[in-house]
């Protein structure tokens, strides 16, 4: 009689906690405490850039709640590439995950590790910027700890995840009680003509939504993990609905309080703005926030890590990354494989990492395939409109949340064109050349089959299946 094979399959274990823990965990991070003086340096004054901060936060719960009716009417694993897969077809999701892989998920996981290695490093260099060097190499070690701590539980990662959401929580609370409380004392000067000095270029307003998106990064967290979650028709809008205005109302009160207490000059000029704002408010106790800050960084890159090897796994199993990918630790039921490929990436990328142009690129990548996702959800509503919805979302927010993506991905290149934005358009269409020879004709077949066998057995890791 025929051995009968064993597949595996994740488990359903997060729940509404743990997905608003995700969520919410992984949105701050180091975005809070690195981009609001990216955001003032380019729209040029204290109230544009309070405005760019509730927009931002206003596109990504829009964008989430789309995402959420996404989530129940396609419920898989994978976000972005599985919805693309199943409404547009092979190409176009094989190039989604082609930029992902090398492009999306490295870069925000390199911004995010190069975050927390700042302010890890910051309270050994009280008077001087922290040499490059320490800070990648400190960088490199988060990435390889949470590598190794998602490969070996998933109880653990979401044990992190929860327990930095709360450190997360208690440091923007100190933050905007400081904020509160230096209001009480009058310093209010940098409201008054607050306005004063926007810039109101199309490019400058861009790159501001660009840094203030990239601290709301993780609104699309749980649709990544869909199979892992219990009840997602229920939890995943709930989640939503729950964790980004939350964060969004936390965000907008931190950036009062760094203005209750810096002047912009000093808000543009700090490397590390909680330390700064420490410094000025805890006095002897500024360190303080440093710690809070790397802690903070280190749950947005678990939330990260979590997510985005979920990705590779999805694509493998559709036949878009080598079969090795595809598969789950026999015991410990994670997708280690993934895992460490996505973990191999992101330290190539972290070696000639710079934040700032981490972040643009990875945010013009990023809209440019949310515009493409919602687009699907468009088309759905008008062509499919019997499909089973658990829940639901008015057409008119797909639509406001396009057409806000086209202009995020247009604005940078309309008044200031810039040769690297070509580069990594032409960067995502790329992934076609690869799809034809290697996923379309399936070359080198024979290969990519004993390397398979042979990582098989040393990860010990075997096939799984879909967990709907």
């Amino acid at each position: 009689m025929a051995a009968k094979t064993q597949k595996l399959s994740l488990k359903r274990e997060v729940g509404l906690i743990g997905a608003i823990s995700f969520i919410a965990g992984t949105m701050m991070g180091s975005g809070i405490f690195m981009s609001p003086q990216s955001v003032l340096v380019n729209i040029g004054s204290p109230g544009a850039s309070l405005v760019i901060w509730a927009a931002c936060g206003l596109l990504a719960t829009l964008g989430s709640l789309c995402y959420a009716e996404l989530g129940t009417v396609i419920s898989e694993s994978g976000a972005e590439y599985i919805y693309i897969l199943r409404i547009f077809g092979q190409v176009v999701a094989f190039m989604f995950v082609f930029s992902f892989v090398i492009v999306m998920r490295p870069a925000s996981a390199t911004g995010i590790a190069l975050s927390f290695a700042e302010y890890a490093v910051a309270p050994f260099y009280h008077d001087c910027t922290p040499p490059e060097l320490v800070v990648k190499c400190v960088a490199a070690a988060g990435i390889l700890v949470l590598a190794i701590v998602n490969s070996m539980n998933v109880r653990l990662a979401m044990f992190i995840q929860v327990f930095s959401m709360v450190i997360k929580l208690v440091a923007l609370g100190v933050i905007i009680i400081g904020g509160v409380v230096l209001l009480f004392k009058g310093n209010t000067d940098n409201f008054e003509d607050s306005f004063k000095g926007t810039n109101v270029e199309i490019s400058s307003i861009g790159i501001s939504l660009y840094q203030g998106l990239w601290s709301y990064d993780g609104w699309n967290t749980l649709n990544y993990v869909t199979e892992e979650l219990k009840r997602p028709e229920v939890n995943l809008p709930r989640a939503v609905i729950i964790a980004i205005p939350m964060v969004t109302i936390l965000y907008l009160l931190v950036n009062v309080s760094y203005l209750a207490a810096m002047t912009p000059r000093e808000l543009m000029s700090s490397n590390a703005v909680a330390v700064t704002w420490g410094n000025k408010v805890l006095g002897s106790w500024g360190w303080v926030m440093s710690i809070a800050a790397a802690l903070s960084a280190f749950g947005s890159l678990n939330g990260t890590f979590f997510s985005g090897g979920r990705v590779c796994f999805v694509a493998a199993r559709e036949g878009h990354m080598p079969d090795i990918l595809s598969m789950a630790h026999v015991n410990r039921l994670t997708p280690s494989p993934a895992l460490i490929f996505t973990t191999a990436i992101s330290l190539l990328v972290l070696i000639p990492g710079d934040f700032q142009s981490i972040v643009n690129f990875f945010s013009f990548t990023a809209w440019f395939f949310y515009a493409i996702t919602l687009s699907g959800l468009l088309y759905l509503k008008i062509k499919k409109p019997e499909l089973p919805r658990p829940y639901r979302v008015p057409i008119v927010i797909p639509i406001l949340v396009i057409i806000a993506a086209i202009l995020l991905v247009l604005a940078p290149i309309i008044d200031n064109p810039a040769i690297e934005y070509l580069y990594v358009t032409l960067f995502i269409f790329s992934g076609v050349l690869f799809y034809v020879p290697f996923i379309h004709f399936k070359l080198c077949p024979g290969l990519l089959e004993k390397v398979t066998v042979f990582l098989q057995l040393f990860l010990e890791v075997a096939p799984a299946d879909k967990n709907l």
